[in-house]
C-alpha cells in the first residue's frame, strides 16, 4: 500500500468518526424510539468502520515508511 493511500485511509477514518459522533450529539429530541435505535446502530457501525480504516491506514503507513527506509 502506498503512503498516499494509507494517509487517505487515516483521514477518511478520522472524518467518519468525527462526522458520526457529531451527528449523534446533534440528533433532535421528539422522535420515536425506533429513530434513535436505527441511528444509534448506524453511528456505532460507522465509528467501528472508521476505526478499522484508521488502523489499516496506520499499519499501511508504517509499513510503507519501513520499506522506504530500508530501500534507501
Amino acid at each position: 500500500m502506498s503512503r498516499k493511500i494509507a494517509g487517505f485511509l487515516i483521514i477518511l477514518g478520522a472524518f467518519m468518526i468525527f462526522e458520526w459522533v457529531n451527528l449523534g450529539f446533534n440528533l433532535a429530541d421528539g422522535h420515536p424510539t425506533s429513530f434513535y435505535v436505527v441511528h444509534g446502530i448506524l453511528i456505532v457501525v460507522n465509528v467501528i468502520l472508521g476505526v478499522v480504516l484508521g488502523v489499516i491506514g496506520w499499519r499501511g503507513f508504517s509499513a510503507a515508511k519501513g520499506r522506504k527506509g530500508s530501500a534507501g
